[in-house]
């Protein structure tokens, strides 16, 4: 089984690195994509370790083919897993902009996408992002959370990431056909 593991920039990508490690664990081969984001708030090189993979970090890291890796990767994948999904990568993603790897890869695959939302409670209740989650679920998209607590940004209210074990069961059940 194939994961493509999206990630964006938020405070919460820390925690693609246990959800990777997780994914490994439970037989799953993984590829982390990165937004340029992202990588403010964890390594590549993490991420590398973790997969035993190379990260995707942009649209022409894959030069060892003539085929795109971005349509390789759209091609091979089982599931797309954006976690932490964030405002904007939603917005995009419903919009269908391809302006860096990840939409671009959104675009070119048929797999079955989950997302795990992490934002400020406004963030995620504002009519916009409700409006891109509603399109992404229309096209058949799937969501795990958010949840309530304590945000990063000192509020508290829903946009928490979901916890990891939840997020790796619920992706495993998708893939499973659940």
């Amino acid at each position: 089984m194939n994961i493509l593991l999206g990630i964006s920039g938020s405070i919460a990508a820390y925690k693609s690195a246990e959800l990777a490690s997780q994914l490994v664990k439970r037989g799953a081969t993984v590829t982390a994509v990165m937004t340029r984001d992202a990588q403010e708030f964890i390594t590549p090189l993490t991420l590398q370790v973790l997969t035993r993979r190379p990260v995707v970090t942009g649209l022409y890291d894959e030069k060892e083919s003539w085929r795109p890796g971005h349509i390789q990767l759209a091609d091979e994948a089982d599931l797309i897993l954006l976690a932490p999904a964030t405002a904007n990568t939603l917005a995009k993603l419903a919009h269908g902009m391809a302006d860096d790897v990840l939409g671009a890869i959104a675009l070119a695959t048929k797999a079955p996408f989950l997302h795990a939302p992490a934002m400020n409670g406004k963030m995620w209740l504002h009519p916009a992002t409700q409006a891109n989650v509603a399109t992404l679920k229309s096209w058949g998209h799937h969501f795990i959370g958010p949840e309530e607590g304590m945000l990063a940004c000192g509020y508290e209210g829903i946009g928490r990431l979901w916890p990891v074990d939840g997020i790796v069961d619920r992706a495993l059940a998708i893939l499973a056909g659940n």
